[in-house]
């Protein structure tokens, strides 16, 4: 039985109530914008200025050094007129519409901008995390998504916002439905922490194992040589493969590009450049330095930079674990266009050790890696299917 079939029968109760949000809260406030009310990040200022971004996690308010700070006089302002307290639901109205996060607790350094409703619930009739988890399910989105105005600059009107219509069960069913669906993010919270954790124990191994002049075999570390990307492999650069281009010819071939998402795909084309086991890296952009494994059959666009490896030297998955760790402290940040050009690259010298030290590092380095970055095995594939299952209990408990 799974959990839903656990669930109390009150779950299935026929003719749950619909009230409008308005008839269940108490008030839907806002924080104030700067404009002619304050300043942001003057000299002093201690508390921090939440915005949607500060929320876009959907799971709680998230401060973190690119936080914008205000004083003590800017805090005032936007309390007294959004009047947190622990227990409001915010709801990020303007802008990425639809991201819901509780007031754990009562705040004392940090106020709302004008993008974000603070939502006092009557706790007779609702209670925060029923409501949260509902105003993030697909059917209630579904209803208040249609609503949103402004072609540029998203917006939900408050007016609008009060009138949409919700289930609202009896409170102890409420509870039920908030205690299972906690269950769910309590699991998912536990293996994105074990997973933060073996990615510490994954960036130590990296460098521990790629450190050779701690070997304990006296004879490998003699023969651990330095040497340069230049002589490792034969360096060459993608071309120019415009959007036109790949939608004239679509095709089952990937293009690689500057983007870290979806693995750096850019498209795909009925063509291709290379066909083998390659080290990639990006050259230009904000990206610059990061570096990709290829194999199989690809092309590259122009701020590629593509290492084909001398295997009499050196393994291209070594070369591709050994050279991530080290690329981006040879990108040139000037002029605002990070840039890690073919030139540098080629004189990056590195420890090599013998081919058998190499695949024997690859073998623990690749056991590590599917562990923390798989998403087919290992945490990552047991997160995503914890978060669907999440989702599911979450459609079928708030569906009356």
């Amino acid at each position: 039985m799974n959990a839903v079939d656990n669930l109390s029968p009150m779950f299935y109760l026929k003719g749950v109530p619909k009230k409008h949000l308005k008839d269940v809260i108490l008030s839907i406030r806002t924080g104030l914008n700067p404009r002619q009310n304050f300043k942001l990040n003057e000299k002093g200022a201690q508390n921090y200025y939440v915005t949607v971004k500060e929320i876009s996690n959907n799971k709680s308010v998230s401060i973190n050094s690119k936080t914008a700070k205000i004083t003590n006089q800017a805090l005032r302002m936007i309390n007294n007129r959004s009047k947190l307290e622990e227990g409001d639901v915010l709801f990020s109205g303007t802008g990425t519409v639809g991201r819901v996060v509780i007031v754990n607790k009562t705040p004392s350094n940090w106020g709302i901008n004008e993008s974000i409703y603070a939502i006092k619930l009557n706790r007779k009739q609702i209670t925060p995390r029923y409501l949260m988890y509902l105003l993030r399910s697909s059917q209630i989105r579904e209803l208040y998504m249609p609503q949103v105005t402004g072609s540029t600059v998203k917006s939900m009107p408050i007016t609008r916002l009060k009138d949409l219509l919700i289930p609202v069960p009896p409170m102890q069913t409420q509870l039920e439905i908030v205690r299972t669906l906690d269950s769910f993010t309590e699991l998912e919270a536990e293996l994105e922490a074990e997973l933060e954790a073996r990615r510490k124990q994954y960036e130590y191994y990296c460098n521990e194992l790629l450190t050779f002049d701690k070997m304990e075999d006296q004879r490998e570390r003699e023969r651990v040589r330095w040497l340069t990307v230049a002589e490792l492999c034969s360096i060459s650069r993608g071309k120019v493969i415009s959007k036109e281009y790949m939608r004239r010819h679509s095709g089952k071939y990937p293009v690689y590009s500057s983007q870290t998402a979806d693995g750096g795909v850019f498209g795909m084309i009925d063509s291709y450049n290379y066909d083998g086991e390659y080290v990639t890296w990006t050259t230009d952009g904000a990206h610059a330095g990061s570096v990709f494994y290829r194999t199989g059959k690809f092309n590259c666009t122009n701020v590629c930079g593509i290492l084909k490896t001398k295997p009499a030297l050196i393994n291209a998955k070594f070369l591709f674990y050994i050279l991530k760790g080290v690329a981006k402290k040879y990108v040139n940040a000037g002029m605002g266009n990070p840039k890690l050009m073919s030139n540098v690259m080629a004189s990056v010298k590195l420890p090599i050790p013998s081919l058998e030290v190499q695949e024997k590092t690859t073998r623990m380095l690749d056991k590590f890696d599917q562990l923390v970055n798989d998403i087919s095995e290992g945490l990552p594939a047991e997160i995503n299917a914890r978060r669907k299952q999440y989702e599911y209990y979450r459609e079928k408990l708030l569906t009356f």
